[in-house]
């Protein structure tokens, strides 16, 4: 490769970063797997998607886009179950767990989406902790998005000491993060 050629393909990964070359050259990552999963309503509208994709050193770049929903933060988790029933897509399973820990340590907590007034919301982030093989066991695993925020079971003692029987996270915060009702589920497909 020519030293011109090296360095606007290092000029390039500067300005797009490493998953913006790996796009442009058709590459879906270090090895090359990526999945997916449509977001689906109650009613089977697609209202958004969601793209994973290996970039290597373990590590998966998650991309999310919704529609359709009320502005402010929204749960968003993988489930262990990959098939969404409506209306309240309870099929999906709970958060997918292998560790057997409570909430916000579940290798299925991803960070909450942030949806804007006009009902659109987008994100982007990298996690290792699962690999996607680890999503397409037996039953497969779906991706949900919830409709109130995941508090990712941080309830300090100072807030439920007065008056609370048992200062701290109760047990369905452990569990779920009080991120309320399933409102979109995509069952992850192999892209």
């Amino acid at each position: 490769m020519s030293l011109w050629k090296k360095l606007s393909t290092f000029g390039v990964a500067a300005a797009l970063g490493v998953a913006g070359v790996m796009a442009m050259s058709g590459g879906a990552g270090a090895d090359g797997v990526v999945a997916g999963a449509q977001l689906k309503d109650a009613a089977g509208t697609t209202m958004g998607s969601v793209r994973m994709t290996t970039i290597g050193n373990g590590k998966i770049l998650v991309r999310v886009q919704v529609r359709g929903l009320t502005p402010g933060f929204h749960g968003f988790h993988i489930h262990t179950t990959g098939t969404c029933t409506a209306p309240d897509f309870t099929s999906a399973g709970g958060h997918f767990n292998p560790g057997a820990v409570n909430h916000a340590s579940h290798a299925g907590d991803q960070p909450v989406i942030l949806v804007n007034a006009d009902g659109t919301g987008r994100g982007r982030f990298l996690t290792d902790r699962y690999a996607l093989a680890d999503l397409f066991d037996a039953d497969g695993s779906a991706l949900v998005v919830h409709a109130a925020a995941d508090n990712y079971a941080n309830i300090p003692t100072r807030y439920t000491a007065l008056g609370a029987a048992s200062p701290g996270p109760d047990a369905t915060t452990l569990l779920t993060g009080d991120a309320g009702a399933r409102t979109l589920c995509g069952e992850i497909t192999h892209a």
